[in-house]
């Protein structure tokens, strides 16, 4: 026995593939070619990806060569040395550079699996085709803080044989809502074991449909299954609870097998210890995390409630999310009372509907009369809560009104303007990010009932948002139901769509959509005048539009504390926290702002 093992044992000449082919030989697997040696694999083997270089440990002679191919990692990117034999021996090398990468590796085995494909109601899985579907992918990876690319690298390697994107396309809007990038290894780096990985797999957090994450998946397997590739590997963070349970139910099984990378700014926190900013919310968190890249020091006051200091410099500043302390408390009550802002921002040219406060039947009835569809909303509070939209119904109304005072005493109505809501984020009086926010709906799979897709769905977005975003079940939720021609125990028919609130916040499953780069200068203008009136350095104006690159508007309310996570990739929590320590800034981008000043 121990000399038959002497026999099969791979000399010391070998390569780390013939290693490979030597043990897969002698656990009875086959490679592709029989007549392939060492000699005919692609040496140091790495495919460039956009977002930083995937090397293919397993083809180099060396640690020395591995290190030298990290080291010339490109600035804002992201190398990945996959399938490290021995990684304790790479990271003895230089253990200053690099780290093990805290992430499980799964495999899909081919030979055994499958195919379960079934077309989902409402998208469809296809090639990226153009560059418009790579700067909708570049979109999504910006949406999860994940390491954006040129839109012409994409488009290059379009036809290319190692790499395949596939996204998935909206039926109806033709909008892209997930991604996900696939490497053949034969075609890469003539791989005799026949292998493929999966990489980038990430879906729009707002996309309505279920089962997205999974139809890309499963599309990639069998297309690589298609070419006769016998497994499919991909990595994923080891604390991903989501993701893994979806890899598992898909047959992934874990293997040993590790990844190493870089240390740099994109992966500091992969390698930097404990996050203190890990209990807080997004909202709270973008802030955090840009600050500590600064350099920026962070305490943490009440994670539960978002209050963190920053200091630097000697200048420490108080925030509550995007709330600091350079807002005055003058501006923080007049956003929190809706009717003084109005008229505030009213007298700064600003375009707002007609209001009134809640008193008097007969009052509201002309107020209905005239104007023949209102808003109902408390004087006071936010996230939405108490506020029905496109009341037409005296009795509907006077509901509504009861409703909203649960939230304050002093309840307001408005005109209805019909249109898009449209938020704009403005910091330090400029424009930094505008984006449409629509109302929650869900999608008919002709089986279950609109309060079973309105749980549904709530719970997709609770989960896209961090639990920020749900569906309230009320009385307002009911009534956008009956007024669509249903019931909640109504079975929506297949592919219908169902509004099931008039309100677009996000915290009662709206949806926010970007358009900064489409917003029209006139709506630019009332969002900063809107804010220099309230003179308040920080705020999310309320506008509803006929649409974002059209002038016509309506003032609805200014918020002194605005999501800045809803508006990624725009830069917000930069703008902020330019805001706070100008002296955090690069130098040439001082120099710009400056220069703005003084012009």
């Amino acid at each position: 026995m121990a000399r038959r093992a002497e026999r099969n044992r791979p000399s010391k000449r070998a390569g780390a593939l013939g290693q490979r082919l030597v043990r897969l030989r002698e656990q009875g697997a086959r490679p592709v070619h029989e007549d392939m040696d060492d000699s005919d694999i692609v040496q140091d083997a790495v495919v460039e990806c956009g977002w930083g270089r995937v090397l293919f440990t397993q083809t180099f002679q060396s640690n020395e060569a591995i290190i030298d191919r990290l080291r010339a990692e490109g600035l804002e990117q992201r190398d990945i040395a996959f399938y490290v034999r021995d990684p304790h021996v790479l990271l003895a090398a230089a253990p200053n550079e690099l780290f093990l990468d805290p992430s499980h590796t799964y495999r899909l085995d081919l030979t055994t699996y499958r195919p379960k494909w079934r077309k989902l109601p409402g998208f469809f899985v296809r090639r990226l085709t153009s560059l418009a579907d790579a700067e909708a992918v570049n979109r999504i990876y910006g949406s999860h803080n994940m390491v954006q690319m040129n839109p012409e690298f994409f488009w290059s390697k379009r036809d290319s044989r190692a790499l395949t994107y596939f996204v998935a396309e909206d039926d109806e809007t033709g909008e892209v809502l997930a991604t996900v990038t696939g490497i053949d290894h034969a075609r890469a780096f003539k791989d005799p074991e026949r292998g493929s990985s999966l990489w980038c797999l990430a879906v729009d957090g707002q996309a309505r449909h279920p089962g997205i994450g999974e139809a890309m998946v499963r599309r990639l397997a069998e297309h690589y299954l298609a070419r006769g590739a016998t497994y499919m590997d991909l990595s994923v963070l080891h604390d991903n609870e989501r993701a893994i349970a979806l890899y598992e139910k898909l047959g992934f099984r874990r293997i040993p097998v590790f990844a190493v990378k870089r240390k740099n700014p994109i992966n500091e926190r992969l390698y930097s210890g404990p996050d203190p900013s890990a209990n807080l919310n997004p909202y709270a968190k973008i802030i955090v995390d840009e600050a500590r890249r600064r350099g920026i020091g962070v305490e943490i006051i009440d994670d539960a409630a978002g209050f963190f200091r920053l200091s630097s410099g000697g200048r420490s500043v108080r925030c509550r999310e995007s709330l600091s302390e350079l807002t005055s408390a003058v501006a923080m009550s007049l956003c929190d009372d809706k009717a003084a802002t109005r008229r505030l921002v009213e007298k700064a040219g600003v375009k707002v509907p007609a209001q009134m406060e809640a008193a008097g039947e007969e009052a509201i009835k002309g107020f209905l009369k005239e104007h023949g569809s209102v808003v109902v909303k408390p004087a006071r509070g936010e996230q939405g809560r108490g506020v029905a939209v496109d009341l037409d119904d005296f009795t509907d109304v006077k509901a509504a009104i009861a409703e909203a005072k649960k939230s304050s005493d002093r309840v307001i109505l408005e005109s209805y303007f019909k249109g898009e809501d449209l938020r704009l984020i403005v910091i330090n009086f400029r424009l930094v990010a505008a984006a449409v926010r629509r109302p929650a709906e869900v999608l008919g799979d002709g089986t279950s009932t609109v309060e079973k897709l309105i749980v549904r769905q709530s719970r997709r977005r609770a989960a896209a948002t961090g639990g920020e975003s749900n569906i309230p079940v009320d009385a307002e939720t009911e009534r956008c139901v009956k007024r669509g021609g249903y019931e909640m125990s109504s079975v929506l028919p297949k592919g219908e769509r169902l509004q099931v609130r008039k309100s677009a916040n996000l915290h009662t499953g709206g949806t926010i959509h970007d358009v900064t780069a489409q917003v029209h200068p006139t709506l630019v203008e009332a969002a900063i005048n809107a804010a220099r009136s309230i003179d308040i350095p920080v705020v999310g104006i309320d506008l509803m539009v006929t649409a974002p690159h059209e002038p016509d508007y309506v003032f609805i309310e200014a918020n002194e504390r605005p999501g800045l996570a809803n508006h990624e990739p725009q830069p917000t929590a930069q703008r902020f926290v330019d805001l706070l320590f100008p002296l955090s800034m690069p130098a040439s981008a001082r120099l710009a702002q400056e220069r703005r000043v003084e012009a």
